[in-house]
């Protein structure tokens, strides 16, 4: 009968130590230190972790959002390029700057070695 009420009583003071914020005494830090600075190191490097992971997806971003950009220009330069020299481009110009140059009529035609 001691024993069941020695129970009610521990129950209580739990109860009462809850509500009270004395659940985690300083006894109890003292007894499991070692595995509550474990948790702590481990909870800060799961967080430098994640920032440092969040902050690589972030560049890669930036940087695909760049090289497609690139890609764009290059493309743009190359169009523009292939524009420029193609050969009533090219026959265009020589007409407009009268440097007195004029394009072949016939095909250039391939010599062949012996």
């Amino acid at each position: 009968m001691s024993e069941k009420r020695s129970k009610a009583a521990t129950g209580k003071k739990a109860g009462k130590d809850i509500i009270q914020g004395r659940f985690l005494s300083l006894d109890f830090f003292k007894r499991y230190a070692v595995y509550v600075i474990a948790l702590v190191i481990m909870a800060l490097m799961y967080i430098a972790n994640k920032f440092v992971c969040q902050s690589s997806m972030q560049e890669v971003m930036t940087l695909k959002t760049e090289l497609a950009n690139a890609q764009t220009d290059l493309v743009n330069a190359s169009a523009k390029y292939n524009s420029m020299i193609r050969e009533s481009e090219m026959t265009r110009l020589m007409q407009e700057k009268h440097i007195g140059l004029t394009a072949p009529k016939e095909p250039p035609f391939e010599l062949q070695s012996k």
